[in-house]
């Protein structure tokens, strides 16, 4: 699927007054399943699964605020919270009140953030309009302390972001994307021009540098973050591709150090996108999670 076929599969809702991209397919009888996507990419990241599983799901994505098709507005104030409120916001437009979620990267933040807003109601005893099923995360900062991010990533942090930015290029992309990647034949230059381009549209290279302002948040509200992982009772399935660089067979350690009663599934020779590298490990993985919650 390109990404052509991929824009018409879409539609926007409006969010603070910008333009939010988002996708549903899949038969509404069956269970709801949210995709969220990574950073510094879009929803377009599910497009090699994402067949197989409408086939399941009534299934759902987005590109979140900042990111792809969406509105990248420059003088915004990104945060994982306000990303969880789109989100939310995009659930009460859908009438969806019981799903599934399959996060990424970035995406994986996002819930945390709405798992930990779950887990507050429980304990509340307050209700609220949805429920999640199940998390199936992939590859991610799930532990601040085990996130190895790249030099550019680090740079676009610091004073000098504003500046790296404007110097970031297609040729820094490619190079970056590489090295985060087991099974660099998937690369094509395609690849690399469709990416490039969702990245940079509408202004898209000045929200990336204040969009990576959430590996500070993941910090900032570690725990907030970290002990619903380590608490909750619903299904949690960890997808992980051991060759990632930034959040590989590394922070599995972590997070079999940390997290009682561990579902993890590790993909060998497979780094940081394994939904790109290897979707049909990451369709087998994933199907047999939820098959096995069915039973």
């Amino acid at each position: 699927m390109d990404i052509n076929n991929w824009q018409a599969k879409g539609q926007f809702f409006d969010y603070k007054g910008y333009q939010i991209f988002y996708v549903v397919e899949g038969n509404p009888q069956h269970p709801t399943l949210l995709c969220l996507h990574g950073y510094p990419t879009a929803s377009y990241d599910w497009h090699k699964i994402w067949k197989t599983l409408v086939q399941h799901f009534r299934v759902i994505t987005l590109d979140m605020l900042g990111f792809g098709f969406s509105a990248k507005p420059s003088s915004y104030d990104y945060t994982i919270q306000d990303q969880a409120d789109l989100v939310e916001q995009l659930l009460a437009k859908l009438g969806i009140t019981h799903l599934h979620l399959l996060a990424h990267n970035y995406g994986d933040t996002v819930a945390q953030e709405l798992l930990a807003r779950q887990e507050e109601s429980k304990i509340a005893n307050t209700t609220q309009s949805w429920q999640l099923s199940s998390i199936c995360f992939l590859n991610g900062g799930l532990f601040p302390e085990t996130h190895r991010p790249k030099l550019i990533q680090k740079l676009l942090l610091t004073r000098l972001g504003p500046w790296i930015v404007q110097l970031y290029s297609k040729r820094s992309f490619k190079k970056t994307f590489r090295e985060i990647f087991s099974n660099t034949a998937v690369l094509t230059e395609a690849t690399y021009d469709t990416y490039w381009a969702l990245m940079t549209r509408q202004g898209g290279k000045q929200a990336l540098q204040k969009l990576i302002r959430y590996m500070k948040e993941r910090v900032t509200y570690r725990d907030r973050w970290v002990q619903p992982l380590i608490h909750t009772k619903i299904p949690i399935r960890l997808i992980n591709g051991t060759e990632d660089p930034i959040s590989g067979a590394h922070m599995v350690q972590r997070y079999q150090a940390l997290v009682p009663h561990t579902d993890i599934v590790e993909l060998s020779e497979v780094g940081h996108y394994p939904q790109i590298e290897s979707p049909e490990k990451v369709l087998e993985a994933y199907l047999a999670f939820i098959s096995q919650l069915r039973t």
